[in-house]
């Protein structure tokens, strides 16, 4: 059982809590049960696995495949698992695994998002947990958003980081111009436009252009759009995060395709 904090494992895997160690090092964190039960499911390479007596207790079976997924498997002390966990009431497993490499060629096809300079882990985790429930094809995220493997973005995500194909890109703008012109939808929400979100056709190849939560959508993306809808509000209520504002989107859009297919 590993019990030092100045054990090197130990070191290690605390400075990957920053982000530029992370990226340094091409290594990410997989923090609770449920993260690793979601890698495991979708087959995702695992490098080393810290967990405690009582985790191993209460999750036998878990245990036993997550080692024989691993690289390497160590028995931690509590006080070593709450070092190495950036939550403060971890559940008793930490997971290092390589950061997911970034997807380059996502193809267009049903509804997809691009989101721009957002800041909130929280908010991405939560988009990503939606989109997948939505079913989008794709995510598309700007370079100066928040890191899209941010612990807080994983477990946000409620495991659904696994399986969205997500691309993130210096340059957005030049991206979503090249799609204008391929033809694709682009929807920004405006809360001044005269069309409601549910009045468009989301039954052709669209991408849903989300903003940063205090600024908006940026100008140069803002532009870029081919339509531009309103989301229903109460006066008193300026606005959306961009969560919700996604959610509403993309289950606008399962709506309308899972209609178009009863028609069929």
């Amino acid at each position: 059982m590993l019990t030092s904090l100045q054990n090197p494992l130990v070191k290690a895997i605390r400075r990957l809590h920053q982000g530029k160690f992370r990226r340094a090092q091409g290594q990410l964190l997989l923090e609770g049960t449920h993260l690793v039960q979601e890698a495991l499911a979708v087959g995702y390479p695992l490098q080393t696995a810290c967990y405690t007596e009582a985790w191993a207790q209460r999750y036998p079976a878990l245990m036993a495949t997550l080692v024989g997924q691993v690289q390497r498997a160590e028995l931690v002390s509590e006080g070593v698992l709450q070092a190495i966990a950036t939550t403060q009431h971890p559940d008793g497993v930490v997971v290092v695994a390589p950061r997911r490499p970034n997807t380059v060629d996502v193809p267009i096809a049903g509804v997809g998002l691009a989101i721009a300079t957002l800041q909130d882990p929280g908010n991405l985790g939560t988009i990503i947990r939606t989109a997948v429930a939505a079913e989008a094809g794709g995510l598309w995220l700007s370079a100066d958003s928040v890191a899209p493997d941010h612990p807080k973005v994983l477990r946000a995500s409620a495991g659904q980081w696994f399986r969205l194909p997500l691309v993130v890109t210096e340059d957005l703008p030049p991206l979503v111009t090249g799609w204008r012109q391929q033809g694709v939808q682009l929807v920004a929400t405006n809360p001044r436009a005269s069309l409601n979100y549910w009045a468009i056709d989301f039954n052709q190849p669209t991408i849903i252009l989300l903003g940063n939560e205090g600024a908006g959508l940026p100008a140069p993306l803002q532009q870029a759009a081919t339509v531009e809808v309103s989301i229903p509000m109460h006066p008193a209520v300026e606005s959306l995060n961009a969560a919700i504002s996604a959610a509403l989107l993309l289950y606008e859009a399962k709506r309308q395709r899972q209609q178009r297919k009863l028609e069929k």
